[in-house]
């Protein structure tokens, strides 16, 4: 018998010996040889994926590029949005409850393959994941295809800007040729500028977190701040209709001060004679010192003293005083009376006294 009708005769048989243990589905329910080993108790997991590009039945499902499972069914999910993949995974490989899936590529050309794995960053003591469970969107996504690499690609070459990067080239190459130096003190001074910032970096943070709070200070007080604004808007429509007086009233300031500026320059020469003149007086207040604020403590109780005042009692005082007459003016003997005109003052001894006597 020849090699191909040895080859076609065991197909035969295996496709008989198929449809003799069950009902035939398709090419998708033929095992693959050398695919990976479940075991006598594999678990079910459904991973929902936005696209699961040309993934088949009966792919690979790995965990850390080692396969452990295989890809039971593609079905389209209760949204009609999305893709479930259900794979079969050998009941011996533990996976946390929160695990991701993602759809890759055994090579740059090869098949599709699911790979199971842990959130990165997670701790390992997380339950396990268990029959049935479902992986949402969430937590699957996929690598890009090559004919979406090449399409952009194309994008890029046809479309973009690679046909001006010799034009960009020999403009730089322009503006460079014969500016070294500028160039270089530029680039000095964008250094100096980056190390201050970088020094300042926390003032920075400082300032940027103060307008940070302004800013939810004004958002929390928005109603008042609109209040305000609102309540604002008499009082510039006022300003508005008066501008013509407030521009009088700005150029009659002008004036005024143009006036004032010559009054002040034609009277400097006398208010500086005044000044001067007062000088004196200012020195001989200074020279007084503590004397003529005691004598203004006299001047309201004249003539009686601070210390008299406290010692008055009831509403009269005996006064004794001593008179000198002025020269030429005689005085009446004691006994003889009062002049003419003169007020006379009665005493508790029934005497009566002159203003010249005692």
């Amino acid at each position: 018998m020849k090699p191909l009708q040895r080859v076609t005769a065991l197909a035969a048989c295996c496709l008989a010996l198929t449809a003799c243990s069950g009902e035939f589905k398709g090419v998708y329910d033929l095992p693959l040889p050398g695919g990976a080993d479940v075991g006598d108790h594999p678990y079910h997991v459904t991973v929902q994926f936005a696209d699961v590009l040309d993934l088949v039945p009966q792919a690979a499902v790995k965990v850390g590029d080692v396969p452990v499972g295989r890809v039971q069914t593609i079905r389209l999910g209760a949204d009609g949005w999305t893709a479930e993949a259900v794979v079969e995974v050998n009941g011996d490989v533990v996976l946390p409850a929160d695990a991701v899936a993602r759809l890759r590529q055994s090579s740059l050309l090869g098949e599709k393959f699911v790979e199971l794995a842990a959130p990165d960053g997670q701790a390992k003591d997380r339950a396990r994941l268990a029959d049935n469970a479902v992986i949402p969107v969430s937590r699957t996504n996929r690598n890009p295809e090559v004919e979406e690499v090449f399409g952009a690609l194309s994008l890029l070459l046809n479309g973009g800007g690679i046909g001006q990067l010799q034009t960009i080239n020999r403009e730089l190459g322009k503006v460079m040729t014969g500016n070294e130096t500028q160039i270089r003190s530029f680039l000095a001074g964008v250094n100096t500028l980056t190390t201050d910032l970088d020094a300042h970096r926390q003032d920075i943070t400082a300032a940027l977190e103060g307008v940070n709070r302004l800013a939810t200070t004004l958002a929390d007080r928005d109603e008042q701040v609109s209040g305000a604004l609102t309540d604002l808007t008499p009082g510039l429509r006022t300003l508005t209709d008066q501008r013509t007086q407030l521009v009088a009233m700005l150029q009659s300031l002008d004036d005024l001060s143009g006036v004032a500026t010559d009054v002040i320059h034609k009277s400097k020469d006398d208010l500086v004679a005044d000044l001067r003149a007062l000088a004196p007086v200012l020195q001989r207040l200074a020279d007084a010192g503590a004397s003529l604020p005691k004598a203004l403590e006299i001047l309201p109780s004249f003539p009686y003293t601070d210390a008299v005042i406290p010692a008055i009692k009831g509403d009269y005082l005996n006064v004794y005083l001593s008179v000198i007459p002025a020269p030429g003016v005689p005085l009446p003997n004691p006994g003889e009376g009062v002049p003419d005109g003169l007020p006379t003052l009665p005493l508790p001894s029934g005497q009566v006294t002159t203003p010249g006597g005692r």
